[in-house]
């Protein structure tokens, strides 16, 4: 373990304890010996941390403290750099840039030894066909989604049926192949699902629908027989 993971793991100890716990307790939690415990707690104090205490009366950390510089494990690092390459290369333009700025961000203000494992991460993303869809029509949509406001669509049906319909987007899903509104559509009073690559026409109606997003996401998993994520 790096001594940037070992503080980490001090400090999400620590955030634990709502009364002073002893040296002994948390070295042994973290598989240090007391000495090195001792020079982790001054080296976080010295970054800010109010760690109050002292050896034989323990230590508690009081609430509110963040590490200045962002901590994370190697696994998170690779998590991110892995998360961050797929949004490039499957997202929109604008949000695989976005990805790329976010992930720029957290390398600089990363350790030095963490800003390696996270320029260095080892994990691909593979080839994958991407589909014919239009980044502006992507856009449109996610912001429609965030905005919570209605959809009118020109949409063409795997048996080449066109229709007008007027939609509420609570979510847009990513796969490899294909992207897929998630929505309220007013003509069929249901939930159905759309394929972007099979939208032929998009416009913003710039009003917004009668629902909250959080809301027709719940309803929308209810219907489909999805649990609720856990947190």
């Amino acid at each position: 373990m790096s001594r940037a993971e070992r503080l980490l793991d001090l400090i999400q100890k620590l955030r634990l304890y709502h009364y002073p716990v002893s040296g002994a307790v948390l070295a042994s939690e973290l598989g240090v010996s007391l000495r090195t415990l001792y020079r982790d707690i001054a080296s976080l104090q010295a970054q800010g941390a109010q760690i109050e205490g002292e050896a034989g009366l323990g230590f508690v950390l009081r609430p509110g403290f963040t590490l200045p510089p962002l901590m994370f494990t190697v696994e998170e690092i690779e998590a991110l750099a892995l998360g961050a390459k797929w949004v490039a290369d499957r997202a929109d333009s604008s949000l695989g840039a976005a990805a790329n700025h976010a992930l720029s961000k957290i390398a600089a203000v990363l350790p030095a030894e963490l800003r390696l494992e996270l320029d260095s991460a080892a994990l691909l993303i593979g080839p994958s066909p991407h589909p014919s869809v239009a980044d502006e029509t992507l856009r449109l949509i996610r912001a429609a989604i965030r905005q919570e406001i209605k959809l009118d669509l020109r949409y063409l049906d795997a048996r080449e049926q066109a229709s007008s319909r007027v939609i509420w987007p609570c979510a847009l899903a990513f796969f490899d192949q294909i992207r897929v509104v998630v929505a309220w559509c007013e003509s069929r009073q249901a939930f159905r699902h759309f394929r972007v690559d099979r939208i032929q026409s998009v416009a913003c109606i710039d009003v917004r629908y009668p629902k909250r997003r959080q809301a027709l996401l719940k309803a929308w998993r209810e219907a489909e027989g999805i649990p609720a994520r856990s947190r």
